[in-house]
């Protein structure tokens, strides 16, 4: 009695009966799940993270059968590829495969142009991937009809937006917000977008370069911060490109973006931090938008024309085990100098510990010398940093 449990206080366990409650204190029971007998597929729901529908894979692998309208299938590919943009590479040959059975009219066609266009001008971050998704499709659809194949009618669809570009530059922010989206979209366009010419060379689409140009012309004639901020992210996408091209055809238009981009610092009513983030951009355009071109070639790069002339010249040591490298007026003094010493890999610590291995007949039976490979590669490495030297 003295050794009896204390009671504790009721609960809903109260209710199980006496013998099982003692029976299962007395002998734990361990459960093991039978795991061959799962019923568990791997294409469960409970793989898929939340919010993601799994009807697109199991859909997508026995192709549009179980769409009924084209319009829900590529909807459902665009949702897809927001969420996994990495499987664009192993996806999109199939997509268009399927495409190119089921989009055989004009009006077919239409839809999936304005399809893919709002989703990239509605999603931000599918700017980017609806641009590639464009290339891809304008250059692997079969269809063309008489209005247009796919690439003409998606500049078409975005012509219709430009065209207003004056009034939804000023109009209320809900028509600037998806006016901005525009012009970040046609940005990716004419980065992405490729057109063959006659001779199977790769260019972009000079039209959406003389676009840009208007849009920027439409943002800065209206100075709103918004609008502002659209014409920093557009050059920050675009500028080194568009500059390269406008140079190629002599002309200086980013010249002139940048004078009226100071000329809005010093005039426009814009926030402070608006005014910092323009002064940033003209920054980056003065450092060659962030581009660093590669050295020049060893034969023309010499210590006065070449700030990084030293930069990948090796480090060495002198007997002192004081660093040296090429950059040092005393190198070739120091180099000769490590040259000519015999206990270039000495075989002993500082400490005297013979590293050499004495009594290992495995050590023991080691050539002292380099191997012959290994001898020729250092002499050759130091006869080109000799030669680099001198030049």
């Amino acid at each position: 009695e003295q050794t009896r449990p204390l009671r504790a206080p009721p609960s809903s366990q109260d209710n199980i009966p006496q013998q099982n409650l003692e029976s299962a204190m007395a002998k734990p029971q361990v459960v093991v799940a039978p795991v061959l007998m799962s019923k568990l597929s791997v294409n469960a729901p409970e793989f898929y993270p939340s919010g993601y529908s799994s009807n697109y894979t199991e859909s997508y692998e026995d192709g549009c059968e179980d769409y009924p309208t084209l319009s829900e299938y590529v909807q459902d590919f665009l949702n897809h590829l927001t969420e996994q943009p990495g499987s664009f590479e192993t996806e999109i040959e199939q997509f268009a495969e399927t495409l190119n059975g089921w989009v055989t009219t004009d009006d077919a066609l239409q839809e999936l142009v304005e399809l893919i266009y709002q989703q990239a001008t509605s999603i931000p971050n599918f700017s980017y991937m609806g641009a590639r998704l464009c290339n891809y499709l304008s250059h692997h659809l079969t269809i063309s009809p008489q209005s247009g194949n796919f690439r003409q009618l998606l500049l078409q669809r975005c012509r219709t937006e430009y065209e207003v570009k004056d009034q939804a530059a000023k109009g209320d922010e809900v028509t600037r917000k998806r006016f901005h989206a525009f012009v970040l979209f046609l940005g990716e366009l004419y980065l992405n977008l490729e057109i063959k010419g006659t001779n199977g060379q790769v260019t972009r689409a000079d039209i959406l370069q003389v676009g840009l140009r208007e849009l920027l012309n439409a943002l800065f004639s209206n100075p709103m911060d918004d609008n502002l901020i659209c014409a920093v992210k557009l050059l920050k996408l675009t500028g080194s490109v568009l500059e390269d091209a406008w140079k190629e055809k002599g002309k200086t238009d980013m010249e002139e973006i940048i004078q009226r981009i100071e000329n809005v610092v010093l005039d426009a009513n814009c926030s402070r931090d608006v005014k910092q983030m323009l002064l940033k951009l003209v920054e980056l355009r003065s450092s060659n938008w962030g581009r660093v071109h590669a050295t020049s070639t060893y034969r023309e790069a010499t210590p006065e024309n070449d700030p990084n002339y030293f930069m990948n010249e090796p480090t060495f040591y002198t007997s002192d085990g004081v660093p040296f490298t090429a950059a040092d007026p005393d190198y070739q003094e120091k180099y000769q100098e490590l040259l000519e010493r015999e206990d270039f890999f000495p075989d002993y610590e500082e400490n005297g510990t013979d590293l050499s291995g004495a009594g290992d007949p495995y050590l023991d039976d080691i050539d002292d010398e380099m191997d012959p490979e290994i001898e020729e590669a250092y002499e050759k490495f130091c006869l080109e940093s000799e030669r680099k030297r001198k030049q």
